[in-house]
């Protein structure tokens, strides 16, 4: 199970790696931080790109800001960085 920091920007033009921030992965979100939107966006786009199941994703800390603590099981942290550290990687 690794772990991963990440910063959204919801409301984005479109969903996409957008680099790092202070030591976490910046996601811009097409999605609204309303009502879980941009959660369940944020967990659809990781679980694509890192090639898991959706429910092998969970927020840990953060649910409502911006700066969040996600777990994924079946990646060591080490696969989540290289599958993070990609140039801008967009949700088709």
């Amino acid at each position: 199970m690794g772990d991963l920091l990440v910063r959204v920007i919801p409301r984005a033009r479109k969903t996409e790696l957008a680099g790092t921030r202070d030591e976490a992965v910046l996601i811009r979100l097409a999605a609204p931080p309303v009502e879980g939107a941009a959660n369940a966006a944020l967990i659809e786009f990781l679980s694509q790109l890192c090639r898991v199941p959706r429910r092998a994703i969970r927020i840990v800390s953060g649910e409502r800001g911006r700066l969040k603590r996600l777990t994924i099981d079946g990646l060591t942290d080490q696969q989540i960085r290289e599958l993070t550290a990609r140039p801008a990687r967009k949700l088709e």
